[in-house]
């Protein structure tokens, strides 16, 4: 999942309950049931609560 001016991804798995991570340069993060994802630097202040996902 590398494009061109992508700086922050999210695969959400819901059957799972994984979140995997994808950011330029690094190695792909896998969270287990993470109760929120941050935007982190890309969208400030934005937090996805995933109690609403799952």
């Amino acid at each position: 999942m590398e494009e061109p001016g992508v700086k922050l991804g999210w695969l959400i798995d819901r059957k799972q309950q994984k979140v995997y991570i994808y950011r330029p340069g690094t190695t792909t993060e896998c969270l287990e049931n993470p109760d929120s994802l941050s935007g982190e630097s890309v969208l400030p202040g934005f937090v996805l609560n995933m109690s609403k996902i799952w």
